[in-house]
């Protein structure tokens, strides 16, 4: 050997025994030439044993691996590259650990022949770790299903409870308040159960929507073919919080509607219409009832305007009334880098 690919040799083996790194230093014939420090202390190998040996005969047996030994003389010949490769070491009476591999070819220069370098990682705590955090947030969400879906149950039964009520006042006026009261509770519990059965923390609003709409026809519209609630949504798909108040929104509306846009058992469709373009977005509930009134007509705003507004400056977005001819539709629109105002009218 040439004086200068002499020392390279004699450098390149220095510099493999003193790392920090499991190291392993092989021939052509996967020989082991030299292992660093940490190697043997990381596998419990005794360092007078392994110069010389196989990499197969290192410690137990534990290191022969066929797949590792195909794909490192694939590495020699220069037909293939070891990068982040996945085993399992297994020693007697050792529990197993995960490793990564990364092998090359190395010039410690001799030009005539061929040299490998094995570097191994092990991952074994890391991989542990994180099938823990993994379980935890598993068990997290379902723990938060559970805790939803019970709360929807919950919500139902102080919603019976609420029409047990309203079925024993005198009063009109108690009734209706009441009644209001249970509408509320009805939706709200149609939200908690559409959110214990969301998954990936977003909630597609098409199937929400549908879901909401059939709960509180269901609760608040006695008779079907007098008044029904329609759906027309796109695709989109929100944040679970975003689509609280949505839900809290559309609840608000849809309750509204039938007192001040289908009096006197009028007929008609209320109809619940969500689109978005990017991070823009519009919600509007539309009736075909007899249309915005004004003057003394027009109802006072309420505690659903006061929910309404709320909801839509959290949203930060804006409310718009306008005469749908016939009708009324009420719009609540986000703009991504717009100011936007939250004004509901008192007709609301």
């Amino acid at each position: 050997m040439e004086p200068i690919a002499h020392f390279e040799a004699a450098s390149t083996l220095a510099i493999v025994v003193s790392s920090n790194e499991p190291l392993l230093f092989l021939s052509e014939d996967q020989k082991v030439i030299a292992a660093s420090a940490s190697f043997c202390r990381a596998f419990e190998i005794d360092p007078a044993t392994v110069s010389g040996r196989g990499l197969s005969e290192l410690g137990e047996g534990e290191w022969a691996m066929p797949k590792l030994a195909s794909l490192l003389k694939a590495t020699a010949s220069g037909a293939a590259q070891i990068e982040a490769y996945e085993i399992d070491l297994k020693r007697p009476n050792c529990e197993m650990r995960n490793l990564i591999v990364n092998a090359r070819t190395l010039d410690d220069g001799d030009k005539d022949r061929i040299r490998l370098l094995l570097a191994v990682t092990d991952v074994t705590d890391a991989r542990a770790e994180a099938r823990i955090k993994d379980d935890l947030v598993r068990d997290k969400a379902i723990l938060l299903q559970e805790v939803q879906h019970r709360v929807a149950n919950s919500l139902q039964i102080i919603a019976s409870v609420l029409m047990q009520s309203a079925r024993r006042v005198q009063s009109e006026e108690a009734r209706g308040h009441i009644q209001n009261a249970h509408h509320r509770v009805m939706s709200i519990a149609a939200l908690q159960r559409q959110l214990s059965t969301s998954r990936g923390g977003n909630v597609g609003l098409r199937n929400y929507f549908t879901q909401l709409s059939q709960s509180l026809g269901a609760s608040m519209i006695e008779d079907p073919n007098r008044l029904s609630i329609s759906v027309t949504v796109d695709d989109s798909a929100v944040d679970a919080d975003i689509s609280v108040s949505l839900g809290l929104v559309v609840t608000e509306l849809v309750i509204n509607a039938p007192k001040h846009a289908f009096p006197h058992e009028r007929t008609g469709t209320i109809t619940i219409d969500y689109r978005s373009a990017g991070k823009d977005w519009s919600l509007s509930v539309t009736d075909d009832g007899i249309g915005m009134q004004k003057g003394s007509d027009a109802p006072k705003a309420g505690l659903g305007t006061g929910i309404v507004e709320a909801l839509a400056k959290n949203l930060q977005s804006a409310i718009q009334l306008s005469d749908a001819d016939p009708g009324t539709a009420i719009t609540i629109s986000h703009q991504e880098n717009t100011g936007l105002r939250a004004d509901l009218p008192e007709a609301a």
